[in-house]
């Protein structure tokens, strides 16, 4: 079993880099690099004359990775290490200094001119490969306390512990960590949170523009939230703060608010803010994990009766209503059951009540759990009216037992071995799959993220969201067989074969 565990484990890390790296190729050289600023709020106010325009542009393409890029200053910085008498003016002396330069950097550099000013800028295109190693080079950041490197603060202690700390209580605390709190505990999904190993999967832009694809994801949601707050010094008061949020800003950075609040030499002033509603990741697990509930809970039992009296007209009647649910489209059922539910109260868009009101999340795990319904009661069937032509389905009626009883004591408990196996999918399909469900709710969660930011250009977004869904999705087979083996110890898991 182990070393089943290892190999499947290797082929769906081969598995995630294949998706992934197909997905930033065709994101990154197929979609136009102006789509992206269609809906960046800041563009019109930054592009005003053309020198603006283009110097804006590139530093957005250099952000997201398409460019390296050096503005007239910066141009004008490096070009001077060979030759301090040049300037950032437009005329013959200074670019010659500047073409000389470019050429000793090589590697596609080019030297332009902004169209107004006539000064100077170099740019470098990077080639999709390049991206691509830089991408995977950056992904897993791992922090330690050798991490913050700040000539402002020799005196930096560093260090890893677990303490009681003031503000957060029991946690394993760094210094000269990026992070103050590394591992630490508290009432936020997923409830137990690391620091030590994260990922960068790149910077959002234009949606959230600026802030980590991480973060959007699993950041609070709506408009800030104040609850009361104890700081490292002390002090209890009622403040926006996450405080469990601290990472490193140098001393000589922190304003007076900061003193205030985490002492004069406290190193991690740099915090996030707490809001009044879940994150997108959240939001997701908690309508799938009950939309899951719910399929199983009615297709196992409907599964069940339809095999049981095969060829009857239960059996008949439920076989055609299954055929029918799954023939019409998932957006006709979804526009059913939420008139419907509104007939009874419930909310038909996510913001009418928000995520304070549990009816919020009735209807989008309502959709869920039907629309995975009737395959899985379809295949259920199909699976028990098989067994039920099984050897010792036939000896276990020799021996007198009844139908009802081979269904209960026989059938039903080889059936969910094979359920078993599927659940960890289920979970995954509906958090990742739940794109026309959240957006037809305007419920802000992951899937409903996907199909904006494809929208949006925000090539970054997409990346991510395509790296955890691949990442959830490969891992949750290999959960679903694990736990298929550990419910019926007769299954061996092996490299040979698959299964024993």
């Amino acid at each position: 079993m182990k070393r089943y565990i290892l190999m499947r484990t290797l082929r769906s890390l081969l598995s995630i880099f294949l998706v992934t790296t197909l997905t930033y190729a065709i994101v990154f050289t197929m979609v136009p690099r102006k789509l992206i600023f269609k809906q960046d709020p800041n563009y019109a106010k930054q592009v005003t004359t053309p020198d603006k325009k283009t110097n804006y542009e590139n530093t957005v393409y250099e952000r997201m990775g398409y460019i390296e890029y050096y503005n007239r200053k910066e141009l004008q910085q490096k070009a001077a290490k060979t030759d301090k008498t040049v300037t950032t003016d437009a005329n013959k002396t200074n670019e010659a200094i500047y073409k000389k330069y470019i050429a000793s950097l090589g590697h596609g550099w080019k030297l332009k001119t902004f169209e107004d000013s006539g000064q100077y800028y170099a740019v470098r295109d990077i080639p999709i490969y390049e991206r691509v190693w830089n991408f995977y080079a950056n992904l897993i950041q791992i922090d330690h306390p050798w991490k913050i490197q700040d000539s402002s603060n020799p005196d930096l202690e560093r260090y890893v512990r677990i303490e009681n700390d003031k503000s957060v209580g029991w946690a394993m605390v760094g210094s000269g960590t990026e992070h103050k709190y590394l591992i630490y505990f508290n009432n936020v999904f997923p409830y137990i949170h690391q620091n030590i190993v994260t990922f960068d999967l790149g910077t959002s832009y234009p949606t959230y523009s600026n802030v980590p694809v991480l973060t959007v994801i699993s950041q609070g949601q709506g408009t800030t939230a104040s609850k009361e707050v104890t700081f490292p010094t002390g002090v209890t008061k009622m403040s926006s703060i996450d405080i469990y949020s601290r990472t490193y800003k140098s001393p000589s950075k922190a304003d007076s608010q900061d003193k205030a609040n985490f002492g004069q030499d406290d190193a991690y002033t740099e915090t996030t803010s707490n809001y009044t509603d879940p994150s997108m990741v959240s939001n997701s697990f908690k309508i799938g994990i009950f939309g899951v509930i719910l399929s199983y809970l009615l297709a196992i039992p409907l599964g069940l009766f339809m095999a049981r009296f095969k060829d009857g007209f239960f059996d008949r009647f439920s076989t055609g209503m299954l055929t029918f649910m799954l023939a019409i489209p998932s957006v006709a059922t979804i526009y059913i059951i939420r008139y419907f539910g509104t007939l009874i109260g419930l909310p038909d868009s996510f913001p009418l009540l928000g995520a304070s009101d549990f009816r919020s999340y009735v209807l989008p795990a309502v959709v869920l759990g039907v629309l995975g319904m009737p395959g899985l009661a379809v295949w259920f069937r199909r699976y028990l009216v098989d067994e039920q032509n099984s050897d010792y389905v036939r000896f276990a009626r020799a021996k007198g037992l009844s139908e009802a009883e081979i269904s209960q004591k026989h059938l039903f408990k080889n059936a969910m071995v094979p359920i078993a196996n599927g659940i960890p999918g289920a979970i995954i399909g509906v958090i990742g799959g739940a794109t026309l469900t959240e957006s037809i709710f305007a419920f802000p969660g992951m899937g409903k993220m996907m199909l904006d930011s494809i929208k949006a250009a925000n090539n970054s977004m997409v990346v991510g969201l395509v790296l955890i869904f691949t990442l959830v999705s490969v891992f949750s087979l290999l959960a679903g067989d694990i736990l298929m083996s550990l419910i019926d110890p007769r299954i061996k898991l092996s490299t040979k074969g698959g299964k024993k």
